[in-house]
């Protein structure tokens, strides 16, 4: 088995208006930090409009790609349109895309971007424009490469988009632990949701993932894992409404890798949401990821 994080550099390149929450600069010195410790890193080929519409709506996708998205569709994807943003997203895809592919051939693949969960089959949402672990899933799938995908979403908010993309799907399962009371007001179905209550800590979070990892187990039979690994379940998170410690997250990650591991299930991971002004915080917290997968699959 052989780890490979994959990454490009329009993943910090994005321009924003000032002020705005997406802590883009961090995929850049993440990469930098992985870089500069010797982590095996690799850049991976943009998704393709096929791939992306084999999940979400020809027209959305058109529209999208050539920037004539309407000024609401805009406003709820959270990122103003341009170039770049299409670019990065088809790399972004793509990465998540190529993260799943070495995972089914070596055991465990990572990106240092992805998690866009919130983007449903007709809209985006939330700064995600296409759903890439949904794509990821469904190339793997086309591809004949496995039969069941189970997504492990345990960013703080629900992979709404997710669940709408699979709903009634047997092929991809969604797992989703979020906060009750956070983004997205409206929580359609997930396969599994755990709903959280505002302020719950290390001991209750992990007892209950435990517990959902041990269900989904026994329910399904995925041969491959997909692991949106947000930080905004970080006490210090400013858009998050739980209360996990830097070890409770480290925690969190080694128990998700752990049970891959022991169950010979092949691993896709993604470092998903993190929130701060001072975004520098986040780095060590995203590490976190890399370093248990590391353990695991070095």
């Amino acid at each position: 088995m052989s780890l490979r994080i994959f990454y490009h550099p329009l993943y910090s390149a994005l321009a924003l208006p000032e002020r705005h929450r997406f802590p883009l600069a961090k995929y850049k010195a993440l990469f930098e930090h992985l870089g500069s410790l010797g982590y095996p890193l690799a850049e991976a080929t943009p998704a393709s409009r096929k791939q992306i519409e084999s999940v979400h709506d020809a027209a959305y996708v058109e529209a999208a790609l050539v920037g004539t998205l309407d000024a609401s569709a805009i406003r709820q994807l959270g990122f103003p349109w341009s170039p770049l943003l299409i670019e990065r997203t088809l790399r972004s895809v793509g990465a998540t895309i190529a993260a799943s592919s070495h995972a089914l051939e070596q055991g465990c693949g990572l990106q240092i971007s992805g998690g866009y969960h919130h983007a449903h089959r007709d809209v985006g949402s939330g700064f995600c424009l296409f759903n890439d672990l949904v794509v990821a899933a469904q190339t793997c799938l086309d591809e004949g490469r496995c039969e069941q995908v189970l997504i492990v979403d345990l960013d703080v908010h629900q992979g709404d988009g997710s669940a709408t993309l699979c709903r009634g799907r047997r092929d991809i399962i969604t797992l989703s632990l979020h906060g009750e009371h956070n983004f997205p007001r409206h929580k359609p179905a997930s396969h599994m949701d755990f709903a959280l209550p505002s302020g719950m800590e290390d001991d209750a979070y992990l007892t209950t993932l435990a517990e959902a990892l041990n269900l989904a187990l026994r329910l399904y039979t995925p041969d491959l894992i997909l692991y949106q690994a947000g930080v905004d379940v970080h006490h210090g998170d400013e858009l998050g409404y739980l209360s996990l410690s830097d070890e409770g997250i480290r925690q969190r990650d080694a128990m998700v890798f752990d049970c891959a591991h022991r169950h010979g299930l092949p691993i896709a991971a993604v470092p998903g949401g993190g929130y701060r002004r001072d975004w520098q915080q986040l780095i060590p917290l995203h590490m976190s990821l890399f370093e248990e997968a590391n353990k695991h699959y070095g």
